[in-house]
């Protein structure tokens, strides 16, 4: 073999592993032009083989026929030129070959044809079993439409035998599923997949397909919490992928389907060359009829104008491309039906475009909030039913004023539509009429301070002018409160003073209610608390403090005496809030859920339910701070129920919110997190998505961590990182999200990008006080650093992990970070530097009487380093230095066995005993060998059998160092 053949094969091999992409078919080419240089034909061989593998893993699948020609035409002309290997991989490649033509509609049908009929003569002549041959029928009948040959090539897809020719079982099985799928049989389907979901059958590309075909499926048969898993785990597998475009197109489809339209325009953005990738016309079509299908999504919920992602070079609107995306979807499909002489490829277009959304709406967990734009105008249809005749605006005065009096939470909408129907008619409202309106639109919440101010202002002008001269106090109550919430503290408190004086007077002259008065006094306390929130210094929230608690006393000493008078219930259980929120501020978290608990009871009494929620809330929060999780999930539960018909979306977001931290608490973290999708969800519909969404997103992405569902907390981690930032949300929270994420994809088999993330976090803690977690992420940083192989770079992390150990006098921590830098070591085959490793560890440990386990695991990792380090075992040629070294082992794994019995680590200490057998065994001293592995048995003797699986493992592991032993003997 020349220098120069294997430059090329190591530069085949290394290509191999580059990212899907142009880059990487050029450089096959190139690799390709001077492998035919060397005028080494096997090496050309391979060379046009790993063509046809980067080819057929990108967006020039279109490529793959000439390539592949030639590769057929060099066999039949030098068939003694392929290695077993390569004649595999020609054959192996005549199904992809096959199956792609049905994409490429510049093919005519009956070079398809010919081709499939040529596959199954050349595997018929090399003895291959047809299964393989009855899969590719299967697609091409799928692709006509040919139901009945489908049938019949599914049949015997199924009873040919499985060889060395058919599809890896994950691929078959995706195949299988899809085909029950086209003839909707979801369930069928499901069930086909489960071992690819499960992981049980994997592949480069499975289960990322399998994911993405389940998901309507899995929406059609009710299985929406699964379907919004698969999307989270699926799309972070394809996204990478550039031949995946197929799958993205079904990503996409699902989030036009659901509800999640930004999500779908997101996922666009991403890969703006979808849209012109021309590789592979069967999936550019179906991406762009999924594009078409969002955009009419877009439009018919009046986003038409809103500004998409599309194909480079032009500004496109939903409505832009959606004509665009459908024209080109269709002008594909037609070449398709003129090829196959038939329409079923625009049939099945137009009837994906007609999809509807299987739900109005599915929370997915990362932030994609709903374009903002003018709603469409409703369409009338041409004949519809008599519609019910409208209530007349008396009437709604009427309801209005009912549900007013009794305090319920529909008030306001029912003044809202007051306020529609007078402007509808062009009515003047009575004074006290228009001062309702006006004050309860300033209640609702949706106007800025300032706003709200005027309007209240508004109010109690009307009311006098209505002769209702109480409740024209309260309004200015209410407008000096709004003041404070824009910052006007010091003005409102000089405001509401006097207010307060009038309302008690003309309480006491009976010209203002009960409920009046003491809404004035309720008001006087929240800008009290107003003035707390917003102190400057500890001097000044405590006076505010102390002036709440008597601000609320007063308002105590005001309601109580008439409990039950004039719908005032609402007024005290306030001022016990007050009461509740100073207790917990001075860290009296019993007396504070005392006053919680009362402000609930009372208004639960006067059949007000609805108005406990902010105080059942706050019971929840001291609840959980005093770990009473059982009346802090009790009263979680009850803000939940009440408020969730009439608080908005961010009262949603916090509601769900609270319960979910609650029941992670508890360890109920499957309903915690659906409780953190919801409040991510509202929160991102109120307009909060970037800080109340931001961290229900990062908590969502913890429990599901915790969950082991580690593919969805990458999901959600990653989607919420970029808004986290340590200025904003504090350091802590940053690299909490950080450390959370390196776990996540450690799991999922990512070490290197876990690393990378763990390296951040570990930067940011750089600077903390207290340094553990500095030096925890430092060796996590390592860990991950090391299974990828990065042998430097986790070295220096290690390093700098046992420094700061040692800082910390946690020797434990630094002894572990000795170890694995001796494994390092003996990876770059630096055995001196390993045993000194090794050596230190056990000094560090000896020094400490407490590390027993330590150091017992020490010496059992030197003995395992040792041999490991052995070329060979005892007894093979020249084994001298192997035995001396294998002595050494056996010395160390006794002494390991010894040091765990002594720290009372059985398990442990029976590993390390049979670690010695083993090694007697290999010694050729079988009586050792025996001896100790009578000894495990003896330790498990009196326990029973099943009921202990270390137990269970080590008696058999026992057994067979008897075995072993015998039979060798």
């Amino acid at each position: 073999m020349s220098a120069d053949a294997a430059t090329i094969r190591q530069a085949l091999r290394e290509n191999q592993d580059e990212p899907e992409g142009p880059a990487r078919n050029a450089r096959s080419e190139r690799l390709l032009t001077e492998a035919e240089q060397t005028g080494d034909t096997g090496l050309l061989i391979e060379a046009l083989v790993h063509q046809l593998q980067v080819y057929n893993y990108s967006s020039e699948k279109d490529k793959m026929f000439v390539p592949f020609a030639r590769l057929l035409r060099m066999w039949e002309e030098q068939p003694g030129e392929f290695s077993d290997f390569m004649t595999h991989h020609l054959f192996w490649m005549f199904k992809w070959v096959s199956s792609s033509m049905t994409d490429q509609p510049h093919i005519p049908l009956a070079s398809i044809e010919k081709w499939q009929a040529e596959m199954a003569h050349r595997y018929r002549l090399a003895g291959h079993s047809e299964r393989a041959v009855r899969q590719g029928e299967l697609e091409i009948a799928r692709h006509l439409g040919d139901r009945e040959r489908g049938e019949r090539a599914f049949t015997a897809w199924l009873a040919a035998d499985r060889d060395r020719m058919a599809n890896c079982h994950a691929c078959e099985l995706h195949g299988q599923g899809s085909w029950h799928v086209w003839n909707g049989r979801d369930e069928e389907a499901l069930k086909t997949w489960a071992p690819v979901l499960e992981g049980e059958h994997v592949c480069a590309h499975e289960p990322h397909a399998v994911l993405a075909g389940s998901l309507l499926p899995l929406l059609r048969t009710g299985r929406a919490e699964q379907a919004r898993a698969h999307h989270l785990r699926g799309y972070r597998m394809v996204r990478p992928m550039e031949s995946m475009r197929y799958s993205a197109a079904l990503h996409i489809e699902f989030c036009a389907l659901t509800g999640n339209e930004a999500r779908g325009l997101e996922i666009l953005a991403e890969r703006p060359a979808y849209f012109t990738d021309s590789g592979n016309p069967g999936s550019l079509m179906s991406f762009l009829t999924v594009t078409a299908l969002l955009m009419d999504r877009l439009v018919a919920l009046g986003h038409g104008g809103q500004s998409v992602p599309g194909p480079a070079g032009t500004e496109w609107t939903a409505a832009a491309l959606a004509a665009e995306a459908r024209t080109q979807a269709f002008a594909l499909a037609a070449r398709f039906d003129e090829r196959n002489g038939n329409a079923y490829v625009s049939q099945e277009v137009r009837e994906r475009l007609a999809r509807v959304p299987l739900l109005d709406r599915l929370p997915l967990g990362v932030r994609a909030v709903r374009p903002v734009s003018a709603a469409p105008a409703p369409v009338r249809p041409a004949a519809v039913a008599p519609e019910a005749e409208a209530p007349d605006l008396a009437a709604l005065l009427a309801e209005a004023y009912r549900l007013s009096e009794a305090q319920r939470p529909g008030a306001r909408d029912a003044w809202r539509a007051v306020a529609e129907r007078a402007a509808d008619e062009g009515t003047e409202l009575a004074p006290l009429d228009r001062a309702n309106l006006e004050d309860h639109l300033a209640m609702d919440g949706s106007l800025p301070p300032a706003e709200a101010a005027e309007a209240f202002a508004r109010a109690a002008g009307l009311y006098e002018a209505g002769g209702d001269a109480g409740e024209a106090v309260a309004a200015r109550a209410r407008s000096a409160f709004a003041r404070s919430l824009d910052g006007e503290t010091d003005e409102a408190a000089a405001l509401i003073a006097p207010l307060v004086e009038q309302g008690l007077a003309l309480h006491a002259d009976g010209g203002a209610t009960a409920r009046q008065a003491s809404g004035v006094l309720v008001c006087r306390a929240r800008i009290t608390e107003q003035r707390m929130l917003r102190a400057q210094d500890e001097k000044g929230h405590e006076a505010a403090l102390a002036d709440l608690e008597e601000a609320a006393r007063e308002v105590l000493a005001f309601t109580e005496p008439r409990c039950g008078e004039d719908r005032i219930a609402t007024r005290t259980a306030e001022a016990l809030a007050f009461l509740g929120d100073v207790a917990a501020h001075r860290g009296d978290g019993p007396a504070a859920l005392g006053l919680y608990e009362r402000a609930c009871a009372e208004v639960y009494e006067a059949g007000l339910p609805w108005a406990a929620v902010e105080y059942e809330s706050g019971t929840a929060r001291i609840a959980a701070g005093l770990e009473d999780f059982a009346t802090a999930e009790r009263a979680a539960r009850a803000a939940l129920e009440h408020g969730e018909s009439f608080v908005g979306p961010s009262g949603l977001a916090r509601l769900h919110l609270r319960l979910a931290e609650v029941l992670a608490a508890t360890g109920q973290l499957a309903e915690a997190a659906d409780r953190g999708l919801d409040a991510s969800h509202w929160a991102d519909e109120s307009g909060e998505g970037d800080t109340l969404g931001v961290y229900a997103r990062h908590q969502l992405g913890g429990w599901l961590l915790r969950l082991g569902r580690a593919a969805e907390a990458a999901a959600v981690l990653e989607a919420v990182l970029p808004d986290i930032s340590a200025e904003h949300h504090g350091d802590g929270m940053l690299v909490q999200t950080l450390w959370w994420l390196g776990d996540g994809l450690m799991a999922l088999d990512e070490p290197r990008a876990a690393a990378e993330h763990r390296l951040r976090a570990a930067d940011l803690a750089r600077e903390w006080p207290e340094q553990h977690d500095h030096a925890m992420l430092a060796q996590l940083a390592g860990e991950a650093l090391y299974r990828a192989e990065l042998n430097a770079e986790a070295e220096r992390a290690y390093a700098r992990a046992g420094e700061l150990w040692r800082s910390l006098d946690e020797t434990s921590g630094l002894v572990r970070t000795l170890r694995v830098r001796a494994w390092i070591a003996l990876r770059e085959e630096r055995l001196p530097e390993a045993r000194t490793f090794m050596a230190e560890a056990e000094r560090e440990c000896a020094a400490r009487p407490e590390l027993g386990a330590e150091l017992a695991s020490t010496y059992r990792q030197t003995a395992d380093l040792i041999v490991q380090a052995c070329e060979g075992e005892p007894g093979e040629a020249a084994d001298e230095p192997v035995r001396v070294a294998y002595e050494e082992a056996l010395g160390y794994a006794d002494r390991a066995a010894e040091t765990f019995r002594e720290a009372g680590h059985l398990a442990l200490g029976t590993a390390a005993m049979l670690m010695g057998a083993w090694l007697e065994a290999d010694l050729g001293r079988g009586p050792g060998a025996l001896s100790r592995a009578r000894s495990v048995l003896d330790a498990y003797e009196g326990v029973p059998e099943g009921t202990d699986e270390t137990a269970d493992a080590r008696r058999a592991e026992a057994e067979s160092v008897r075995a072993y032993v015998t039979g060798a003997a």
